[in-house]
């Protein structure tokens, strides 16, 4: 299938959009458009039409109006989408878990691929984070070196659109991992994605699907304990601000006040 077939697919029956993003993708990221008058009469389309249809895509970040110099191509970028995503995830009733699920499945086709082609530069890349993951016991080190792990394991795949889609996917989630302390399982962090590792250069892909399998459910367990020490943080807190059964919170409050007067410098 040609890329414009892919497009009127994505499309269905709308010219003008397939007409203005055909224009598009002959240019760069930084070249200016043609005057919507001027691109109006070479798409023969009406200027309102046009103004739709480019409003769109300026919603999506693929371009940028910028006042009276015009409209400039930007490109389509994993944090522009990342964005939009997050705002569905909050406007909507998806969880954190599917999207979670949804990275699983990615994550889980890319092992294959990887496996299939066997990119050694990328499976080297692996190995790399892997070593990073070894040597030392510092979360954020060990936070960036399974970013590289998983970022090689994707170019590994030698898929761009899987690669695509595990960036918008990545910084989604990117908040929910940061917060995660990766160093309190190093041992089964770093046999997890060993085991990765190894399945995708031995090219066993059962063994790579099961790799990656029990690589989710080691996160699952990490995202639910963190959630069950906030619960547990947030009642310890709620509890300190109770208030001695009898007394008077006015007075507590004052009394409060009042020592932290005398305590001040």
């Amino acid at each position: 299938m040609s890329r414009d077939e892919g497009t009127r697919m994505i499309l269905g029956k709308d010219p003008i959009s397939h007409a203005l993003i055909r224009r598009i993708r002959g240019m760069k990221p930084g070249d200016k458009l043609a005057s919507e008058r001027q691109l109006a009469e070479e798409l023969g389309v009406s200027r309102t039409a046009l103004r739709d249809r480019a409003g769109k895509l300026q919603s999506m970040g693929i371009l940028e109006r910028r006042g009276r110099m015009g409209t400039f191509v930007v490109g389509l970028r994993p944090e522009t989408i990342s964005e939009v995503l997050t705002l569905g995830l909050m406007a909507s009733d998806l969880t954190l878990e599917s999207i979670v699920t949804v990275r699983m499945a990615l994550e889980r086709q890319a092992a294959l691929e990887a496996a299939s082609r066997h990119d050694h530069v990328s499976v080297a890349h692996m190995a790399v984070a892997v070593d990073m993951m070894d040597e030392t016991n510092d979360g954020e080190r060990l936070r960036q070196a399974d970013m590289d792990f998983h970022r090689a394991l994707f170019d590994a795949s030698g898929s761009p659109a899987l690669r695509f889609f595990s960036q918008v996917l990545s910084q989604v989630l990117a908040e929910t991992v940061q917060s995660l302390s990766l160093s309190e399982d190093r041992v089964t962090m770093r046999k997890v994605h060993r085991d990765i590792l190894a399945a995708v250069q031995d090219q066993e892909y059962d063994a790579v699907l099961s790799a990656i399998d029990q690589h989710f459910e080691w996160l699952d367990v990490l995202i639910n304990n963190h959630r069950s020490d906030d619960r547990a943080h947030k009642k310890e807190s709620e509890e300190h601000l109770d208030f001695p059964p009898g007394s008077n919170q006015l007075t507590a409050v004052a009394g409060t006040s009042k020592a932290s007067a005398e305590l001040a410098p």
